[in-house]
């Protein structure tokens, strides 16, 4: 398979189609939650509505991961797509009575999306290139998070639910002519065969393999965190009348887009776990939802959680999926990595669902709180476990074959 640059125009093209596509759920995340309480929805409602997107995702990932292995990336987009476009639709027409179910449709779509993007990328991108490519990558699901907020709050303020609905319309028209033409591999170079028994039966390698169980733990646990500030930062400064949401979700965008630009050639692509690295990214996190806890934070210092929060969320997750393309298995490599970002929707479930039952039943500084013990655990889950993570030499050639990819 012909190989090109991860700044390619080709790769710019699909980066492009992750910035519209993911510009949506932007709006959405920050819209829902004010319409459903709006509605009378309690704290743990609207926690359930929003944790339904990443649930979802999260039980279809593996599936995704082996349809891709077996139809190939381009196939799958080209039908997702379709599926996205009508759900925006059908969220411009609803009430809130109908948004779990649309959500769980969105989920589905994400799942599929997600996944054939990180697939090309890894198949198209020579090992030395892939820590940049999913950086990138990564970076353009980031970059709606700039504008999207702002556009959330001011379509709650001034748009009304005529406002709402043509941004919908618009975006859903965005996504499928961004799809046309898409430099994704047809086929795949992962040739196995997939039934429902094996899909299954790869849930055990979280047991057996060190890399994956341990990076699925620390994705799990940061991932709440990032669960919880996404549905209950705008709630907490909307209601309590500290700081401006719209500046916050704004400022913590950018801090994760100059950071993933600026850095994006850092993120290590050797196959090493990066220990420090993600130890340190994780106390970033602690800090950052600490200040947020502090029911005294005002001021400069609740946009400095901003900058906190942001270089976590800028590094982990690149991180962490690029180690794993080169300690997993290849044979076996899409499946597994759904697993993996399976924990990432799970976690992001979590930190909306049960952490909404605290902000019901004691506050939005408890529900910080917790975020910060889950950070701080995580970190020392990276730190007891850095040394064992790192590759035996010649293993992942042996096990990768030439070039390191399927």
């Amino acid at each position: 398979m012909s190989r090109t640059g991860p700044a390619s125009a080709a790769f710019i093209r699909l980066y492009g189609l992750s910035f519209v596509f993911f510009f949506a759920n932007s709006v959405l995340t920050v819209v829902l939650p004010l319409r459903g309480a709006q509605a009378g929805l309690e704290s743990g409602a609207i926690g359930l509505m929003m944790s339904t997107y990443m649930l979802t995702c999260m039980l279809l990932r593996p599936l995704a991961g082996q349809w891709i292995g077996r139809f190939g990336p381009l196939a799958v987009m080209r039908g997702l797509l379709a599926a996205h476009a009508l759900t925006l639709l059908l969220f411009a027409v609803s009430d809130i009575g109908g948004y779990v179910w649309l959500r769980a449709m969105q989920g589905a779509v994400t799942a599929f999306f997600s996944m054939a993007m990180q697939a090309g990328i890894v198949e198209k991108l020579a090992d030395r290139d892939r820590g940049q490519g999913l950086s990138l990558y990564t970076l353009s699901t980031m970059l709606p998070s700039l504008a999207g907020p702002l556009l959330a709050v001011e379509l709650w303020e001034r748009g009304g639910s005529f406002g709402f609905g043509g941004v919908m319309v618009l975006l859903a028209a965005a996504a499928v002519c961004s799809g046309f033409a898409l430099p994704l591999p047809g086929a795949s170079g992962q040739r196995s065969t997939y039934t429902l028994r094996g899909m299954l039966g790869s849930f055990g390698e979280i047991r057996r393999s060190r890399a994956l169980g341990v990076s699925t733990l620390i994705m799990l646990l940061v991932s709440c965190v990032f669960g919880a500030l996404a549905t209950f930062l705008p709630l907490y400064m909307i209601s309590s009348g500290i700081g401006s949401a719209g500046l916050y979700l704004a400022l913590q965008g950018a801090v994760v887009v100059l950071c993933r630009f600026v850095f994006r050639k850092k993120i290590p692509s050797d196959g090493r776990f990066g220990t420090a690295l993600i130890a340190g990214l994780l106390l970033c996190s602690a800090a950052g939802t600490q200040m947020l806890a502090m029911p005294q934070t005002f001021g400069l210092l609740l946009y400095v959680s901003a900058a906190f929060n942001g270089i976590a969320l800028a590094f982990l997750y690149p991180a962490l999926t690029t180690y794993l393309s080169f300690a997993l298995p290849a044979r076996s490599r899409y499946t597994l990595m759904g697993l993996f970002m399976s924990a990432y929707d799970l976690g992001f479930s979590l930190g909306g669902l049960a952490l909404g039952a605290v902000a019901q039943y004691f506050s939005y500084p408890a529900v910080f709180g917790c975020c910060t013990g889950l950070a701080l655990i995580a970190a020392v889950v990276a730190l007891l476990n850095g040394r064992s993570m790192q590759p035996r030499s010649g293993a992942a050639a042996a096990e990768n074959g030439p070039g390191g990819s399927s």
